[in-house]
């Protein structure tokens, strides 16, 4: 196989007059993927709950027990997907196609159990569901990891990185816009029908985007000497020190997804029909800063971009602390500006990982195997949000429904202040980490730029 000069590299394509159809071609099963995620995490338990009249505490543990077999798998599915991009690109291609119809067919099997099934009682439904997520779980992770780890192939530099980045998380918004207004107006099965053209179209499209080849290496990699590629991802220490951040920081912003209801209902006490409207705009907004944002980084560089959205979130997150019942319309501009902020959390820190890949010169061979750990840690910062969120809530006094002052306070620090202490913990770890050491390096002891 013949190798493309830095000229032609891929990700330069993305720059290129046309670039778009590139961008749009590999982005867009990022809509779909994040469709899907909506029924599966939100919808299912409400409907399990509502529709066949699911115990709430041997639902939550068939749902706990599913999402742990998941997030430990994950850094397994990016070593096996790894092997695939060793084998050929069509091996990735064709695994994800049989776990994108794994999808399809799991979360129908889920939202609609066969009368066999229901006819068994209670026990049986319960088997029935901790089984199929599972394999749905699964099937959804090795199709999310494998177009993680492809995007990450593409390359190039700050700017492109998150350019790729910023259309995958782009589409990913507006499939959950959707997967957000369909259920309510087409019905569940409109809406998994709707998934599975979805899913086949972006499988299709991305098919036909660019084909991921080795790349040159990026010029600040790091000298051929200290390369590890055998290393777990683990014991690198730029990957140790991006994780860090990445944990902490996906803590911060997972606790106010995981209150947002209650503080709307409770706290600014307002209408359920204001709801969807709280929700659509906070990813709407989203979706329409990542422009901006990726524009930032081609002047300020990624951390610094990113350090500036966990300020934002920060100072959005205060001043949301001052409202009280009736402040809707102060929420939604809240909502706005934190969908904005969280931009940069979408875009920028796979765009950071993909960098570190190639500085540690591992681009082209595991990327499968970082990403593995990547959405690990993604579904372990929802699980501490959770873990951390809802006991403090039950500790010192809140319940669902409650109005009295220190119940509301205890659930405005929660939702609030406690997000905003994780925000500066974090942002004082990426300046610490990896801001102030990019200052103190001396552009000339890279020995790639000492001696060209």
């Amino acid at each position: 196989m013949n190798f493309p000069t830095p000229a032609t590299e891929p990700a330069a394509r993305f720059t290129a007059p046309g670039g778009w159809r590139h961008g749009l071609g590999y982005g867009l099963l990022g809509l779909p993927l994040a469709f899907v995620a909506l029924p599966l995490y939100v919808i299912l338990p409400n409907h399990y709950a509502r529709e066949f009249a699911a115990p709430l505490a041997a639902l939550g543990a068939v749902l706990l027990g599913a999402r742990l077999i998941d997030a430990v798998l994950d850094p397994w599915i990016g070593r096996w997907c790894d092997r695939l991009f060793a084998r050929s690109t069509g091996a990735v291609l064709g695994a994800a196609a049989l776990a994108a119809v794994l999808l399809a067919l799991g979360l129908w099997g889920l939202l609609f159990p066969p009368a066999a099934v229901l006819d068994h009682g209670m026990a049986a439904l319960l088997g029935w569901a901790g089984g199929v997520m599972a394999i749905t779980y699964t099937a959804f992770s090795v199709v999310s990891v494998a177009h993680q780890a492809w995007g990450a192939r593409l390359g190039g530099n700050e700017a492109q990185r998150s350019r790729v980045v910023a259309w995958r998380e782009g589409l990913a918004l507006l499939g959950v816009l959707l997967a957000a207004v369909l259920p309510g107006t087409l019905g569940l099965g409109a809406t998994v029908s709707s998934f599975a053209v979805l899913l086949a179209l972006g499988w299709w499209v991305w098919s036909r985007s660019l084909v991921p080849v080795a790349p040159v290496s990026d010029q600040r990699a790091a000298p051929a000497a200290a390369l590890r590629p055998t290393r777990s991802p683990l014991r690198q220490p730029a990957f140790q020190k991006l994780l860090a951040v990445f944990v902490l920081n996906g803590t911060a912003s997972a606790i106010p997804a995981t209150l947002v209801l209650f503080f709307v209902q409770d706290r600014l006490q307002a209408s359920p029909a204001l709801e969807p409207a709280f929700l659509a705009t906070y990813f709407l907004f989203a979706a329409l800063s990542l422009p901006l944002w990726v524009r930032a980084v081609a002047r300020f560089g990624l951390a610094r971009t990113w350090l500036a959205g966990m300020a934002l979130a920060v100072a959005v997150f205060i001043w949301a602390a001052t409202l009280g019942a009736g402040d809707a319309i102060p929420f939604l501009i809240v909502c706005a500006l934190s969908g904005v902020a969280l931009g940069t959390d979408l875009a920028l820190p796979g765009a950071m990982l993909a960098g570190v890949i190639g500085q540690l010169g591992e681009r082209g061979q595991r990327e499968g195997a970082y990403f593995g750990w990547w959405s690990f840690a993604t579904k372990l910062n929802l699980a501490l949000a959770a873990g951390l969120a809802l006991p403090l809530l039950a500790w010192f006094g809140y319940t669902p429904g409650a109005r009295s002052p220190e119940a509301l306070q205890t659930l405005t620090a929660a939702y609030c202040l406690l997000p905003c202490a994780l925000k500066l913990a974090a942002g004082a770890l990426l300046y610490t980490l990896l801001i102030r050491p990019e200052r103190m390096a001396v552009p000339t002891s890279n020995p790639l730029k000492a001696h060209p």
